[in-house]
């Protein structure tokens, strides 16, 4: 039996995914590449919101906080909270990367919902939620997986590989596929999640303008927000499970 061509097929079968699309999309080519423009320009849009918070957040701190320095003063403690439940005592170096995904995610779903992208004419396609694109998505889920295999390693050193052969080694091929399917879940859930609600407020946008459509975007805000809470509680769960040992 001749594996390589079907090996092959196979991965070109999974890097295929890293196309889907639903719509019409804007892209820059750019030499060789083909750029996901909608994609890139809001994600740049979200990082200088979050770094213009945080500027005006620590730019002049106050004994007694004001209603603002309040406010980011809660969603730290929020992060932190979560964090130490997830995964220890141990949590603090992580704050900073679980913080980071968490509000990645929470601004960049609220900003397909709540930013007025219509109004800027596009050749092609319309800007939306850069986490309604696979490769975001995917990146992310990636990041995910590099950050609790480090997290792993760096508390337990090689030995940290013996998990896969706990409680027998029966059970090496399911524990191997478990690390495959983490970021396959991780990845696909808050995909499909934030597309769906864009494609369902498309429909009823067409469908029924103005009133109808009002609900479902508040919806859609709840619904946004809970998937990146959900995000970041994984991927802290699965740094804590790392350090801990599998269960």
């Amino acid at each position: 039996m001749n594996i390589t061509p079907c090996s092959i097929k196979t991965f070109k079968g999974l890097y295929d995914i890293s196309g889907v699309e639903v719509g019409q999309h804007f892209y820059w080519q750019i030499g060789g590449f083909q750029i996901h423009a909608q994609v890139l320009i809001t994600s740049w849009v979200v990082i200088t919101i979050l770094l213009g918070s945080v500027i005006i957040a620590v730019r002049n701190p106050q004994t007694i906080p004001t209603d603002g320095q309040n406010f980011f003063e809660y969603v730290l403690e929020f992060i932190r909270d979560l964090s130490k439940t997830q995964i220890g005592e141990e949590y603090g170096p992580w704050v900073p990367f679980i913080g980071t995904m968490f509000l990645f995610i929470f601004v960049s779903n609220w900003s397909g919902a709540l930013l007025p992208w219509k109004i800027i004419e596009l050749p092609h396609g319309e800007l939306a939620a850069p986490t309604n694109d696979i490769n975001t998505t995917v990146a992310l889920a990636l990041l995910t997986s590099a950050a609790y295999f480090y997290a792993g390693l760096s508390k337990k050193g090689l030995s940290y590989f013996e998990k896969y052969i706990k409680p027998t080694p029966i059970l090496l091929p399911i524990n191997i596929l478990e690390d495959f399917t983490k970021p396959l879940s991780l990845s696909f859930r808050l995909f499909g999640n934030i597309l769906a609600d864009e494609l369902v407020v498309v429909v009823l946008v067409s469908l029924v303008p103005l009133v109808v459509p009002i609900p479902v975007m508040f919806l859609g805000l709840f619904t946004s927000g809970i998937q990146a809470l959900i995000f970041a509680t994984l991927a802290a769960a699965y740094i804590g499970e790392s350090m801990e040992g599998h269960h």
